[in-house]
């Protein structure tokens, strides 16, 4: 492509060679462009080489012509010795120029000449003088035109000569833009070139061809109709007065609905610009065909052969088509695609595997083997050949074996057909042909002999030094045959093997490793590895922590074993952590052995022998057994460890009196008075006397005791409790009152106190005053509000008044706003919170969320009964027999001490030393009630004396606005 230029028109183009291009045939198809006379054009050319006369040899590039070069003409119009012939001749006579276009004759100096004859041309006239002149100044040049002479004075200097190389750099600079445009506009030719030949196939289309295209939907004119139509109709009143219509979810039913129209819309054929194959062949195996999808068939025909023709070496676009043609139910002409496809792209093994796949039965076998014999190197297409076979499949593995033998899958595919001998020939070929597959190697390892083995492994190592599972294959074939001294050996060595090649070492993927070791049985392997990794890339500050993570994160994956190890390895670093210790004969109690339990906590003692808890499990957990005489051998050690530890007395008398040793329990507890024990240890004393019927013994020592003990509130209670059960209400009052006097805050005086003012026969008229006084606030819904907003302010983050506050909300709609805020905000006793829920969503009837609430609820408070009562009672209506053997099975375990009804059944006398499961039972099968509202306002006078005690206030508030089912439940010690 040359282009040239001419004086007053556009650049014009010639496509032709310049290397083979002749000046001749150049000037002879400008004059055929542009009709100017092939001698002006063969003298433009010339000014490019002087020495250029008619040599028509001389082609284009000779003069420095390259491909989109840009000659330019020049076209000499005015003087010089090469002027045209009418410019030479003489005008005719009276000839005015322009007088046919209406111009009118002027004369100027010009035309007349100079009015004086040129100095130094004597004897010549003005005429002869000015032509003279005219033509010197007209004197054409071959190189500068015109311009002649313009710069003949001057001197071409340095500085010339380096504008003339900026100015040569910067055309060059301009061609190879040029040039690089045109290639990428070649490479990355436009939509409309692309289609070019298709359109051009227009014409030969017929008029039933046209007619059948289907209407370009016009959804605009739809949208216009649509409105057009439109009509509103007012809400019903039913609708209206329906309030348990909810239209919310009414609009929100509209919103998806219109939401999958708008999807359908945006997956429909007819929106897509173009067709991707490899994402249409997904689409396709979801594609549904419908009488209604037949214009997206013909659509996606369309496109799809436009794809085939436009680009058929595109295996993709073959499957698309031949996959489209059979979900439309024409399988024979999604053969006839596939075959198409299979004839253009012979080398792609995905388009023989479809065409195997599309083809008739007794012609699989012929597709599959003439795509073998085109790609005979696709393990794809050997796999496939085999599943066609019935009885030849390993003879056909073999043949694509040895097209390929370096196929790890082929092999492996091949290994799995044959016994047990001819796999281990067959890995011996293997690794050879394929040494980089770790797999291989122990998958042979595991076939061949011990000694044979430990040959293998090293060669494996040789060819991999970097992969670790060689190393720990070794060490489980060690373990196997008994050597397990060794295996600790082999992991470190293998550590440092894989350190030396620039391995990372992972702590997680070791330790995974480690897990997988415990679930194939080898269990030193295992310990070895922990042992070696557990201390990788861990801070010396973080290693406690991190390690009892660990253990956590494995014993929950049920690899006990590796969480033993870690636990083991824990301890010979941390030998005097308790919470370690705990936690690790937590691990054996839940998954071990009795015995495995007893060595931890053997070994604990011996290191932390000052840490009762440690001693106290031990003893319980042979008591358990029912070996109390290795308890109490454990206990009498514990004490003579800690001489003077209450807890170890207490358990030592708890031991004997259960086991109905009555002078052993009471010989305990005297020697624990005797040395210094604790209104506790004066508490139990009197309980124990309680039992047995003592009365005189168990008033001598609540005497005693509240004098030694005046702040402990719970002698003062049961001294109470006795003088009421020998109906002596006037000194039970009394030591009511002592009691207050010494405990201002304890709260279960102040309601036994207000229990015994109905009994007391001189009290009457004051029971009278405050039980008029809570009827008159009995109901007052904006006090009882009120109320919980002052306690709220007071104590944000108290669980107790959080959970009144949800139950005082109203039932229907459920208070979602009050329970998301009191689940956010952290608070103490967050199990009253969750129960709350619980029961909430257990009134209406989702079980789902109940049981979820309840198990939260259990598991951040197991020791309260009262959470574990409503949980058992939930699951005995709802849940299977399944599901209420493990909830009753997780509160014996958890032992339950604390909640309200649950104490209140099981400190009552006749349920001293009941089982945790007839505690339970009696909880759910007693409702106790308060007697009278007597007694209520009695707890009302109290809370306004103490409005600091959390308690108090929401017994108030219950009062004031009682919740749906309240049951308020009185306190026994």
């Amino acid at each position: 492509m040359v282009f040239f230029s001419i004086p007053n028109e556009k650049t014009l183009s010639i496509n032709v060679n310049p290397n083979s291009t002749t000046i001749s045939a150049f000037s002879q198809l400008i004059h055929q462009r542009t009709h100017l006379p092939q001698s002006l054009i063969r003298y433009s050319l010339s000014l490019r080489n002087a020495n250029l006369h008619d040599d028509s040899d001389v082609t284009l590039s000779d003069l420095g012509f390259g491909s989109s070069s840009t000659v330019y003409l020049h076209i000499p119009l005015l003087g010089g010795g090469a002027r045209l012939d009418f410019l030479d001749s003489k005008p005719p006579a009276n000839y005015v120029a322009g007088l046919g276009r209406g111009a009118t004759g002027f004369t100027t100096r010009s035309d007349i000449g100079s009015a004086r004859v040129a100095a130094g041309a004597p004897g010549k006239s003005r005429n002869e003088a000015e032509e003279e002149e005219s033509q010197s100044d007209h004197k054409f040049d071959e190189f500068e035109g015109n311009d002649a002479g313009l710069f003949a004075g001057s001197v071409y200097d340095e500085e010339d000569k380096e504008a003339d190389a900026i100015w040569e750099a910067i055309d060059k600079r301009r061609k190879d833009f040029k040039e690089e445009v045109e290639n990428y506009r070649a490479s990355n030719p436009k939509i409309c070139e692309q289609f070019a030949d298709l359109k051009r196939k227009l014409d030969t289309v017929s008029a039933e061809e046209w007619d059948s295209i289907p209407e370009t939907a016009n959804y605009s004119r739809q949208k216009k109709k649509k409105k057009r139509f439109e009509s509103f109709v007012p809400v019903p009143d039913s609708v209206i007065l329906d309030k348990a219509l909810d239209l919310t979810a009414v609009g929100e039913g509209r919103g998806a609905l219109l939401s999958l129209k708008l999807d359908e819309l945006s997956d429909s054929f007819s929106g897509k610009a173009s067709v991707d194959p490899k994402g249409y062949l997904t689409e396709l195996k979801n594609l549904e065909v419908e009488v209604a999808d037949v214009s997206h068939i013909n659509r996606s025909r369309v496109l799809l052969k436009s794809v085939t023709v436009s680009n058929p070496k595109n295996p993709n676009g073959w499957i698309a088509a031949a996959r489209l043609e059979e979900r439309a139910g024409k399988l024979k002409v999604a053969r006839v695609q596939i075959q198409r496809g299979c004839d253009e792209c012979p080398k792609e093994e995905d388009v023989w595997i479809e065409a195997c796949r599309l083809a008739k039965p007794e012609e699989k076998k012929a597709v599959i083997a003439r795509g073998v014999k085109q790609i005979p190197n696709s393990v794809k297409l050997w796999l496939e050949a085999s599943e066609l076979e019935e009885e030849r499949k390993i003879l056909v593995l073999r043949r694509g074996l040895e097209n390929v033998p370096d196929s790890v899958r082929l092999w492996k595919t091949l290994v799995d057909m044959v016994n047990e001998e001819d796999a281990i020939v067959l890995l011996h070929r293997a690794v050879e042909c394929c040494p980089l597959d770790v797999e291989l190697w122990l998958a042979l390892a595991r076939l061949e002999t011990y000694e044979n083995t430990k040959k293998l492994l090293n060669k494996a190592r040789i060819k991999l030094p970097r992969e670790r599972g060689i190393w720990i294959t070794a060490a489980k074939v060690e373990e196997a045959n008994g050597n397990t001294d060794k295996v600790g050996t082999i992991i470190e060595k293998g550590l440092k093997a894989l350190q030396s090649e620039g391995v990372v070492i992972n702590r997680e993927t070791w330790i995974e490793e480690a897990e997988a070791c415990e679930r194939t049985g080898a269990v030193a392997t295992c310990k070895a590895i922990i042992e070696n990794v557990i201390g990788f890339d861990v801070e010396e500050q973080d290693r406690k922590r991190t390690w009892v993570a660990d253990a956590e994160k494995c014993e929950k994956r049920s690899s006990i074993e590796t969480a033993r190890a870690i636990y083991a390895h824990s301890l010979t670093v941390f030998l005097t952590k308790k919470s370690i210790w705990i936690q690790a004969a937590d691990l054996e109690r839940s998954h071990g052995s009795r015995e495995s339990l007893d060595a931890v906590l053997r070994k604990a003692v011996l290191y932390l022998p000052q840490v009762e808890a440690l001693w106290l499990v031990g003893a319980k957990e042979k008591w358990l057994t029912g070996d109390v005489s290795a308890a109490r051998v454990i206990l009498q050690e514990a004490n003579a460890a800690i001489p003077n530890s209450e807890e170890i007395w207490l358990a030592a008398f708890k031991l004997e009196f259960e086991n109905k040793e009555i002078e052993r329990a009471r010989m305990i507890l005297g020697k624990a008075r005797e040395r210094g024990g604790t209104g506790r240890v004066w508490m139990k004393s009197a309980v124990f006397e309680r039992e047995l019927g003592n009365v005189e013994e168990e008033q001598r020592l609540l005497e005693e005791g509240v004098k030694r003990f005046p702040k402990f509130f719970k002698l003062w209670l049961m001294l109470g409790q006795l003088e009421e059960r020998l109906n002596h209400l006037v000194l039970a009052k009394r030591v009511y009152s002592s009691g207050l006097n010494h405990c201002p805050q304890c709260i279960p005086l102040c309601l036994s106190l207000a229990d015994l003012e109905e009994k007391k026969l001189n009290g009457l008229n004051k029971a009278r005053v405050i039980l008029t006084n809570a009827r008159k606030k009995h109901g007052n819904k904006k006090e009882a509000e009120r109320l919980m907003s002052k306690a709220l302010q007071e104590l944000p983050k108290s669980g107790i008044l959080l959970a009144a506050d949800i139950q005082m909300a109203p039932q229907c709609p459920l208070p979602k706003i009050k329970i998301k805020d009191a689940l956010k905000k952290n608070c103490i006793k967050e199990a009253y919170v969750t129960a709350s829920v619980a029961k909430i969503f257990w009134r209406e009837r989702k079980v789902d969320k109940a049981r979820k609430y309840f198990e939260r609820t259990v598991k951040l408070d197991p020791d309260n009964g009262d959470f574990w009562a409503v949980y058992y009672k939930f699951e005995v209506q709802h849940g299977s027999e399944e599901k209420q053997k493990e909830v009753l099975n997780r509160c014996l375990v958890s032992e339950p001490k604390h909640g309200e009804k649950w104490q209140a059944v099981s400190k009552a006398l006749e349920n001293s030393h009941q089982s945790v499961e007839v505690i339970l039972n009696k909880a759910l099968s007693g409702k106790l009630m308060l007697k009278n509202s007597v007694e209520a306002a009695a707890r009302l006078k109290i809370i306004r004396a103490e409005p600091s005690a959390r308690g108090l206030v929401v017994k108030e508030v219950q009062l004031y606005c009682p919740p749906p089912g309240f049951e308020p439940w009185p306190q026994r010690i």
